[in-house]
């Protein structure tokens, strides 16, 4: 058995184009150049998390045991966690309205549905009230 090649965080960054295409899933690096073309999302899926730690945006899309098998053809190493970026919760005034307007965007896509019920009801409401005089 070979011994696994271990790479740092930089390293694996610096491999983020069409042709030279490097990703992190799990810990492990995979260099997926020659599957940008035959990747069933597109090679754009692929692009948008290159030189960095996709785990999150794998497994998110519920990618199947076959999909996940076929890891293994592209593997080429390990990448060393503690060269990972940590990712921190920011706690400035800019975060908080942030969190704002995230909430305020929930409220709209609320208001876009409940506003069609409100007039619908207030019309059969208006048509009930009419057919009884």
């Amino acid at each position: 058995m070979t011994d696994r090649r271990v790479y740092v965080f930089d390293e694996v960054a610096r491999h983020d184009k069409r042709g030279d295409t490097w990703l992190i899933i799990s810990g492990k690096v995979y260099d997926v150049s020659l599957f940008l073309d035959d990747h069933p999302g597109g090679d754009e899926a692929l692009l948008a998390v290159t030189g960095k730690d996709a785990t999150i945006d794998f497994d998110e899309q519920n990618h199947s045991e076959e999909a996940r098998k076929m890891l293994v053809d592209y593997y080429i190493g390990d990448v060393d966690i503690s060269t990972l970026p940590v990712e921190h919760e920011d706690t400035t005034e800019e975060a908080a309205a942030s969190a704002g307007i995230q909430t305020f965007g929930g409220l709209v896509k609320i208001l876009q549905f409940l506003i069609p019920l409100i007039i619908l009801g207030l019309a059969l409401a208006l048509r009930q009230y009419k057919n009884k005089e």
